[in-house]
């Protein structure tokens, strides 16, 4: 079977470890010359649009089938892999590049999850931020995400993509799953998008596949249960939870349905075009609950492998109550700091105003500033709001994260940037214009916010973040 027409690759037939290739052809008994094959075709490359950022010319693209064009949540194939770095459209929070199997998140939200009111939305294993700032598009606008990473030095990955997003709804925060019981019952939604073995992208990431291993998977079975184990209580009655992985043996996808099925969860089934090609694999047992999770193979999809399936929690966890009633360690802004800052907003009356003890700036959405104050009790380590930008003496200096996100003053001064020039800009190069400019400055590229340059006599600022700057050679491309 293959429906897509793979074309021949040109590459290196693909060494499969024994005890991986037993499993693929006990669970492919027919298909498996087809799946084996599609692990040397080339691999798809896909795009999600940010649609608060619609600027990304789609033109002749091929929709990614279930995330159409049109839909809060939109996916398009790409018919090459360009440079993304060096495109000043993807440093600006216009797209994600990511994997169109894994786009199956959107479909199963809109089958499951009423997307028309706020909700409490926990993406639990976060980083780098693919399923978060799929959430985010297509969450209500006053719903609250909590976007959380357990492993420290992928949380600054994490935030910078979500900074390019732009979304002021989001947190993030860095716990063990465990350790996040004060938000017991609060949640409507809990994605667990779980650390797993892998296989699903051994064509993509050949390492992945020299690294796999019986005692491997074991391993990530064993955590995955303890994730779902603590995840299970954060939810309240009726809330949802959704397990994916990106792997396809029984240990880490069928066995965990089971667990949940057995553990306080009924089965959402989703109901998918078969055209689709995406396989429907039974879990469970008839007495506790038959349950069905989704799997995508890379000879039935354009995209890898990927695996998902949705419960209800059918039981009662009562939330815990914390007697928040100031913030930790922010304090509200005066009157005259408000004033000054609120011009930088394109709707300053719906935030309210922050100061953090090192002197930036923030702002809450006002909807949501109850729940912030909650959180900032319940979750040690953790950000929230949309840090706009510092003080110094009377002058305000806004901070880059304001100029990328969706809430920044679209009347604010700007200066259109050439692709060269937005180029240099992400290389942290002072730019020369045509003409003297003065003050503050949105550097814009196809109508896009990059970040902030600064007239001065002359010369023109750079305001671009050190950690921001692309350190890749540009002479070819500009």
């Amino acid at each position: 079977m293959n429906p897509h027409n793979l074309p021949p690759a040109g590459l290196p037939p693909v060494g499969l470890p024994p005890a991986f290739q037993a499993q693929m052809q006990a669970q492919l008994p027919t298909e498996f010359p087809d799946f084996q094959a599609a692990l040397t075709a080339p691999t798809p490359v896909s795009i999600r649009l940010n649609p608060r950022k619609k600027v990304y010319n789609t033109t002749g693209l091929e929709s990614v089938p279930w995330c159409p064009e049109g839909h809060p949540v939109e996916g398009f194939y790409l018919p090459e892999r360009p440079n993304f770095t060096l495109d000043p459209l993807f440093q600006a929070g216009a797209y994600y590049v990511q994997e169109a199997s894994s786009m199956l998140l959107y479909e199963a939200l809109r089958q499951t999850v009423n997307l028309d009111r706020p909700l409490r939305v926990l993406d639990l294993c976060a980083a780098p931020g693919g399923k978060s700032t799929l959430l985010a598009s297509a969450l209500h606008p006053d719903s609250l995400l909590i976007c959380n990473e357990v492993i420290r030095s992928r949380v600054s990955v994490l935030r910078e993509n979500l900074d390019k997003w732009g979304y002021p709804n989001v947190v993030v925060s860095n716990h063990d799953p465990e350790d996040m019981s004060n938000l017991t019952g609060f949640f409507d939604l809990v994605l667990v998008d779980a650390p797993c073995s892998g296989e699903g992208l051994f064509r993509k990431d050949p390492d992945a596949m020299q690294e796999w291993s019986e005692a491997s998977v074991d391993l990530c079975s064993a955590r995955q249960k303890r994730i779902l184990a603590a995840a299970a209580p954060l939810l309240d009655k009726d809330g949802i939870l959704m397990y994916s992985t990106c792997t396809y043996n029984d240990q880490e996808n069928a066995e965990n349905v089971a667990y949940l099925t057995e553990n306080g969860f009924r089965n959402r089934p989703l109901i998918l075009p078969s055209e689709w090609n995406i396989v429907e694999r039974q879990a469970g047992d008839p007495e506790t609950g038959e349950a069905v999770g989704y799997q995508c193979y890379p000879h039935r999809v354009r995209g890898e492998g990927f695996f998902i399936s949705v419960f209800k929690k059918t039981t009662f966890t009562a939330p815990v109550k914390l007697d928040a009633r100031t913030f930790r360690s922010i304090r509200a802004l005066r009157p005259r700091e408000t004033a000054s800052a609120a011009r930088w907003l394109q709707n300053p009356a719906d935030f309210s105003f922050w100061e953090k003890p090192n002197g930036d700036v923030m702002v809450l959405p006002k909807s949501l500033e109850k729940t912030f104050l909650f959180l900032d009790s319940a979750l040690k380590n953790k950000g929230f709001g949309v840090e706009i930008g510092q003080f110094k003496g009377q002058d305000f200096i806004p901070s880059h994260g304001l100029a990328l996100s969706t809430i920044v003053n679209q009347k604010l001064p700007a200066v259109a940037l050439s692709k060269e020039n937005a180029l240099r800009y992400f290389k942290k190069e002072n730019l020369v214009f045509d003409e003297p400019v003065k003050g503050w400055l949105l550097a814009q590229y196809n109508g896009l916010n990059l970040g902030w340059v600064k007239g001065v006599g002359n010369r023109v600022n750079n305001y671009l973040p050190k950690d921001w700057r692309i350190r890749m050679d540009i002479k070819e491309y500009v």
